[in-house]
């Protein structure tokens, strides 16, 4: 009988770290190769994690709801298959997945046996500041403490990473502890921290909210409380940060569905034939993307005191989970036909469902869509993605009575099929007449669709 070690997996080249959110198997369970183990969720994607191995699952290290440094050993097999210790377990399947990495050296994980509570109240350790090739520069203490993630919301805020206390493994700092410290007001913690190599008045000023302005509800006799799921606070974090981040503004457009529904209807059965649902989101995301090439602004980005004009178009479509809300994107989607739009957004969703997706089909979004007019909705104003600048929502499409010409002239009421496009843009960058040509455009597009639709 051989011992075969399981993984943390490397989920994409930025992520450090991933919290074992649910075993799928127990201790003493028959385990086929490939078969799911135990789900994960990072900072971008939750996912099913496979077996390397078939075995039986004989050591659970890490326990549900823990979080640890990539190639931390959190289960061991035992198999008949000879393989060798150490085997990293791959990364889900599904199109764009990738194999992850095979460690250099496993990260050492925690004592199973060890409360979380002692963990919590011990500071994380830092290791040395000197290494082989002399004393740790400013820069490299910075890019060991963080993520490019954590990097870029530090550099949004003018914080220096020196000065929050990270929480992660070996004192890295996790965008929890970024965005705790930036609602905190900016200050310098009490706890573990490394000095900054600036002086701190440098730091923005911000005054912390009073705690009377954040009442915490307390559960009454009878009521049922849910604890968060790690999806589920990350969304929660990344909405308030974007909303004190962006100036929102609104806009709305109603669109005229008429044309695109008779095209709809009259290829629907060609493109069911290839394996493709016809929805009027695949309609609304190729005038997206055709339109976002005219109008650059839209399809930015915001650094410090800059804006990055993207040239990839690359389209992030908002899935509504049971247990939160997910953004795979399509990526060149400027690129794609009607056909390719369709595929890819039925595609993503369906893998987004069942925790099928890779990091990279949920990273490097331009532009989002999310649709609450599958639930009925007659518009939403929705909360930009940062660090996007503009999001779009679709509102419910339905039949609604409209004012059109009649042939001698005249006026007249009749049923048009109509629906809502709300856009929220970040008004730092977007000004209102250049997000109102950029829906209009949208709007024309739709309602003059081309007959010849691939």
């Amino acid at each position: 009988m051989a011992r075969i070690d399981v993984i943390m997996p490397q989920m994409g080249e930025s992520i450090a770290e991933g919290t074992l959110s649910k075993w799928l198997k127990q201790v003493g369970d028959a385990i086929k190769r490939d078969e799911p183990i135990f789900e994960i969720s990072t900072d971008k994607v939750d996912a099913e994690i496979p077996a390397p191995s078939a075995g039986v699952l004989a050591e659970i290290l890490v326990q549900q709801g823990e979080t640890v440094a990539v190639n931390t050993v959190v289960a061991r097999l035992e198999t008949d298959a000879g393989a060798t210790s150490g085997a990293p377990a791959p990364t889900p399947g599904g199109a764009g997945g990738r194999s992850s990495p095979a460690p250099v050296a496993p990260a050492p994980s925690r004592p199973a046996a060890e409360p979380p509570s002692r963990r919590a109240a011990e500071p994380p350790s830092l290791p040395d500041s000197t290494g082989a090739h002399g004393p740790e520069t400013s820069e490299d203490r910075l890019i060991r403490k963080s993520t490019p993630l954590v990097r870029k919301i530090a550099a949004e805020h003018g914080i220096d990473i020196g000065v929050v206390a990270g929480s992660g493994h070996a004192g890295r700092v996790t965008k929890n502890d970024i965005i705790g410290f930036i609602e905190g007001g900016g200050r310098a913690p009490q706890r573990a921290a490394v000095p900054s190599a600036h002086p701190t008045a440098e730091l923005p000023t911000r005054r912390p909210a009073e705690p009377s302005s954040h009442p915490l509800a307390e559960p009454w006799p009878g009521d049922r409380v849910e604890p968060w799921s790690r999806i589920r606070r990350l969304t929660a974090e990344h909405m308030i940060m974007s909303r004190r981040v962006s100036a929102h503004v609104q806009t709305l457009f109603e669109i005229d569905y008429t044309r695109v529904s008779q095209i709809r209807a009259r290829r629907k059965k060609e493109f069911a034939e290839r394996g493709v649902n016809l929805t009027y989101l695949a309609f609304i995301a190729k005038a997206i993307a055709e339109n976002l090439r005219k109008h650059p602004g839209l399809n930015a980005a915001v650094t410090a005191d800059a804006t990055i004009f993207r040239r990839e178009i690359n389209l992030g479509i908002a899935v509504a989970l049971d247990w939160g809300l997910i953004v795979p994107v399509v990526k060149q989607a400027d690129e794609l036909s009607l056909m390719g739009l369709a595929r890819a957004i039925s595609d993503l969703g369906e893998r987004a469902r069942s925790k099928k997706l890779s990091p990279d089909e949920v990273q490097r979004g331009t532009f989002t869509i999310t649709n609450p007019g599958g639930f009925g909705s007659y518009a939403g104003l929705p909360i930009i993605n940062q660090p996007q600048v503009a999001i779009l929502g679709v509102g419910s499409i339905e039949k609604r009575a409209a004012v059109v010409a009649l042939p001698d002239g005249t006026d007249g009421i009749a049923p048009r099929l109509k629906g809502m496009l709300t856009m929220s843009f970040d008004h730092r960058v977007v000004d209102g007449a250049d997000a109102d040509r950029f829906l209009l455009d949208v709007k024309r597009s739709l309602e003059s669709f081309p007959d010849d639709v691939a």
